[in-house]
């Protein structure tokens, strides 16, 4: 039996989404999400790096910005690295292959607001290159 690693998270950008381009030219996001759980005294705010690559990279990179609220699906990964005083340094992140914008950039909420969809199919169609001219962006 195959396993399984998928990982489902609803949150707030803690701060601007971060892009780069690979050396092959790839584009790579990345993304600081926080999650709540809890309430009252016991709340607890839990803090997600998110990974996202090519034009769903393109998409966070263009349209996300702190404090949004974003959903987001892909998978864990976990890897270490040597640092060159000989010390371990090892991270956990979110690859993701589908997040989706909740909220638009007034503050209204809905689920077609907006979308970053990578590969790997999803619940909606990825938005093609000129979708949303900058004067006519529905969020």
């Amino acid at each position: 039996m195959a396993g399984v690693n998928k990982v489902i998270l609803i949150g707030r950008l803690g701060q601007d989404p971060e892009s780069r381009y690979s050396q092959a030219g790839k584009a790579i996001t990345r993304l600081r999400l926080a999650t709540d759980s809890g309430f009252g005294e016991k709340r607890q705010t839990d803090w997600h790096t998110v990974v996202t690559f090519d034009k769903t990279a393109e998409n966070c990179s263009k349209y996300l910005s702190k404090g949004r609220m974003v959903y987001v699906e892909g998978r864990i990964s976990y890897r270490k690295w040597q640092k060159d005083d000989g010390t371990t340094q090892y991270f956990t992140e979110i690859i993701a292959n589908d997040v989706q914008f909740l909220e638009s950039r007034g503050g209204g909420t809905g689920p077609d607001e907006g979308y970053a969809q990578g590969g790997g199919g999803g619940s909606a169609p990825s938005a093609p290159d000129d979708a949303f001219p900058d004067t006519e962006i529905p969020f």
